[in-house]
């Protein structure tokens, strides 16, 4: 946060969370691809940042399984001072638009814009060469149209530039314990996967320009203050 400052960069501070795909207790599924679906949180202001750090912890100590999960119970209790976005392929509404189930997509992205309220949620438009990406997009761009939400370019960035696309590769492997040798080790479809210019993304969304400014529109809505001159660990008393 202070590095970025120095540097002139304006710091945002927000988390890809997972969320249950009904209650954050329920713990039945089986395998990873089952229990959770990613979703992004990114806190406007100090009230935003304390709902970010419960929710987290929630997340933890309630409902983690396989990985730490939220629910929209929780949610909506704790969405005040966060902005919400949908993620990537992985998130609700995309593997819900993949499966053919519109209607549900469209009921979900209704909720999600009633819990955040009008401006605080987006709908995440990505280019990144994947063919099933192409379908989620323009299924979110007819919810867009439907619910009258704002759309917002992004890119799932996992390493910073292009040619660093198979050290990423050999660093998966070492993670899932394979090589690069192995032809079914994990990989990433393609290597649009890096922290792309602002020309670049210009250009892959020319024909969605609100796609582009609003992410300006985002950064303006997150002005989050942490005062580092003051202690804010509680008191305790002990006893006499």
């Amino acid at each position: 946060y202070l590095e970025a400052q120095r540097q002139g960069v304006k710091p945002i501070i927000g988390c890809e969370t997972y969320i249950a795909p009904n209650s954050r207790f329920e713990k039945k599924y089986e395998g990873l691809q089952e229990t959770s679906n990613h979703f992004i949180l990114l806190a406007k202001d100090e009230e935003g940042y304390r709902n970010l750090m419960y929710l987290i912890s929630t997340a933890y100590l309630d409902g983690f399984y396989y990985r730490p999960r939220i629910d929209k119970e929780i949610l909506s209790q704790k969405s005040k001072g966060l902005i919400g976005l949908t993620a990537c392929l992985k998130g609700k509404l995309a593997c819900l638009i993949r499966e053919n189930q519109f209607n549900e997509a469209l009921k979900t992205a209704d909720e999600f814009s009633q819990i955040f309220g009008k401006g605080n949620f987006y709908l995440e438009l990505m280019e990144n060469g994947i063919p099933e990406q192409k379908i989620v997009n323009l299924g979110l761009l007819k919810i867009s149209k439907e619910l009258n939400l704002p759309i917002v370019a992004t890119n799932d960035t996992h390493y910073l530039t292009k040619d660093k696309s198979r050290a990423h590769e050999a660093l998966l492997c070492i993670q899932t314990q394979t090589t690069l040798q192995d032809p079914s080790h994990m990989r990433f479809q393609t290597q649009e996967f890096y922290f792309k210019s602002p020309e670049e993304m210009k250009e892959l969304f020319k024909e969605l320009p609100e796609a582009i400014t609003n992410t300006i529109e985002i950064s303006e809505k997150c002005n989050l203050e942490l005062n580092f001159k003051q202690i804010h660990l509680p008191r305790y008393e002990t006893p006499v």
